[in-house]
C-alpha cells in the first residue's frame, strides 16, 4: 500500500493508502495538475495543465499542450509508466485529458480521463 493523494487520514486516523493502480493514477493527477514553480523544493515539477482551460482552443494547441504533457510524464513518471496514448480534449472551460499507460510494475496497461476546469 502506497499513501494516498491528497494527504488525508482514514476512518482509524491513519495516514490514508491507496492501491497501487489507485496510487499511480493520483501521482498522475498531481504531475497534471501542478504549476511549474509552485513546488519551492523542485521549481521545474509540473505540467501546469489547468492553465489552458481559459485559453485559445485549436487543434495547433492541443497537439502543443498533449507534447508539453507527454514530455512531463516521461520525465517525471517515466520509471513507473509508459505512456502508450494521450489525447486532450478541450470544450468551452473544460479540458478531458485521457491517458492510456502501462503500470510497468504489473504489466496493466490501463485508461484515465483526468477533467479539469468547470463542468
Amino acid at each position: 500500500m502506497d499513501i494516498a493523494y491528497p494527504y488525508g487520514f482514514d476512518t482509524r486516523g491513519r495516514t490514508a493508502s491507496a492501491d497501487y493502480p489507485a496510487h499511480v493514477r493520483q501521482m498522475i493527477e498531481q504531475l497534471l495538475l501542478t504549476r511549474p514553480g509552485e513546488r519551492v523544493n523542485r521549481p521545474d515539477f509540473g505540467a501546469g495543465l489547468e492553465r489552458h482551460v481559459f485559453g485559445p482552443s485549436s487543434p495547433e494547441v492541443a497537439a502543443a499542450v498533449e507534447l508539453s504533457l507527454q514530455t512531463a510524464l516521461a520525465r517525471w513518471l517515466g520509471d513507473v509508466i509508459e505512456v502508450r496514448a494521450l489525447q486532450v480534449i478541450s470544450e468551452d472551460a473544460t479540458l478531458l485529458v485521457r491517458i492510456e499507460y502501462l503500470l510497468r510494475a504489473l504489466g496493466e496497461t490501463r485508461t484515465e480521463d483526468i477533467e479539469v476546469g468547470t463542468p
